[in-house]
């Protein structure tokens, strides 16, 4: 199947196009917007949740990956304010207001606020280099229902929503791979290293099939997935904030060090090879032969950070310069081969999932449940990016009716995703609730935005309520 061609905006369209069932919502934004600003918003920007499906930690590692788009999304209302003021408030009162000024769009380092990723969508059209005058200012009244910290993307949502509003604001026109790069790179300013998964499927979704996302250069295929099975999202409810703690850079960091330390053993320009998809096109090395490459190359214990300078040949200071980043600088070990091992088959495991649903035959649901069971097992015992909650969810998901079931996300909490055969969701549904939510009191309020049947949502689009 080819690549879906890459030569159209987001769609832009009137307000009178939103579905009736799902109008409420608008109406209600609209009436919020009005009592906070005193006017009524002139467009509305909507960009979508996702779950992986498969290929979790290896989008920054260079490789594909497999997510579809939820309906779950973030909607934001918004007006052009007339000045360079900005003005950003949240349906949910428990977020802060900001407003900030549009000659001063600084991102200061280590700040959580949940403005701050409304701030890196401005960045990502500022930095474009496309807009020929001052970014116009904005009032906007944001509205998310995608579970927040829960590994489905909120805040890259909100990243994306934040970028079409500036772009559409600005009467500025880009491609969709050309906004998911932006707002990738432009995401960063929050100190998390990611890969553009995110963002790409943001853009790029279409209603109805999940995506397998590739990059350098970046393209979309769509991928049809089987008939029988229903794909159910369920919250451990443990929240983790990629943001807020050094897991996750310093799972990048770890896979940089392993690209880094195989190229240099084998001669290679390691300086210039900081990805592990690099250095097997380097190499021209099928995945098998990568996964037999680390065992040779790497050793399975942890490398303190000194054997690393040492097998680099430089300094510490060197080694902080050309590989760690600001939260992993005073990392002191480094699990090269484990997360080398869980990339190269992670990778293969994409590939394989692609290529069953593109060839289905009469086994193709069990083979598929072995690559999720298979990659679960992997980021849990490779990648350490699990923690017990979510071990637990996914064993009560198997134990349910799921055929395979697997954490989606940066993992450390968040969500699990579970194939189940269509016949058995109303069965499933109620055991996970019984067995994994009713059974905490924390959880037992929470279910029913915490467990759902995943329906394949659309990408990233603008909605014109008054024509300007």
């Amino acid at each position: 199947m080819e690549p879906t061609k890459d030569s159209t905006c987001p769609p832009i369209k009137n307000f009178s196009e939103i579905p009736n069932d799902k109008k409420k919502r608008y109406q209600e934004l609209i009436s919020v917007f009005q009592q906070k600003y005193g006017k009524q918003p002139q467009f509305f920007v909507q960009a979508p949740g996702r779950v992986n499906l498969i290929g979790e930690h290896i989008d920054y590692c260079g490789y594909s990956v497999l997510p579809m788009a939820v309906e779950q999304n973030i909607l934001i209302a918004a007006a052009r304010s007339g000045d360079d003021k900005i003005f950003v408030a949240n349906k949910d009162s428990n977020y802060a207001d900001f407003e900030c000024s549009t000659n001063n769009l600084t991102i200061a380092e280590g700040t959580t606020s949940w403005h701050v990723y409304f701030l890196c969508g401005l960045k990502a059209i500022e930095d474009s280099g496309q807009l020929q005058q001052q970014m116009s200012g904005l009032y906007c009244m944001v509205d998310g229902v995608i579970p927040k910290s829960a590994g489905l993307s909120s805040s890259s949502a909100l990243v994306c929503c934040s970028a079409l509003v500036a772009a559409f604001a600005n009467n500025l026109k880009f491609t969709k791979s050309e906004l998911a790069e932006l707002c990738t790179v432009s995401e960063r300013y929050c100190g998390t290293q990611g890969g553009g998964m995110d963002q790409s499927i943001a853009f790029m979704a279409e209603e109805g099939q999940a995506k397998l996302i590739t990059f350098n250069p970046l393209s979309a295929t769509n991928v049809q997935l089987p008939s029988g099975v229903v794909f159910v999202v369920s919250n451990s409810c443990v929240e983790m904030h990629k943001a807020a703690t050094a897991n996750f850079n310093i799972r990048v960091v770890e896979c940089r060090l392993a690209a880094q330390l195989i190229a240099k053993k084998l001669g290679l320009d390691w300086l210039q090879l900081k990805k592990l998809g690099d250095v097997q096109k380097t190499l021209k090395y099928d995945l098998p032969q990568m996964l037999a490459t680390v065992q040779q190359l790497l050793h399975a214990e942890a490398y303190t950070k000194q054997e690393v300078c040492t097998e680099l040949g430089i300094e510490e200071d060197e080694l902080n310069k050309t590989s760690l980043c600001g939260n992993t600088l005073h990392v002191q070990q480094f699990k090269l081969y484990n997360r080398a091992m869980h990339v190269f088959s992670e990778a293969n495991r994409v590939h394989q999932f692609k290529a069953f649903c593109d060839n289905p035959d009469a086994d193709v649901t069990q083979k598929l449940a072995k690559l999720m069971n298979d990659s679960h097992s992997s980021c849990r015992d490779l990648y350490e990016c699990s923690c017990p909650e979510l071990d637990s969810l996914v064993n009560i998901c198997l134990q349910s009716g799921a055929l395979g079931s697997r954490l989606t996300g940066a993992g450390w909490g968040g969500c699990a995703v579970s194939m189940v055969p269509t016949e058995q969701l109303k069965s499933f549904m109620e055991n996970v609730k019984t067995k994994y939510y009713q059974s905490d009191s924390k959880r037992a309020g929470k279910v029913t935005e915490s467990l759902f049947a995943s329906k394949l949502g659309n990408g990233a689009a603008v909605y014109e309520l008054t024509q300007n």
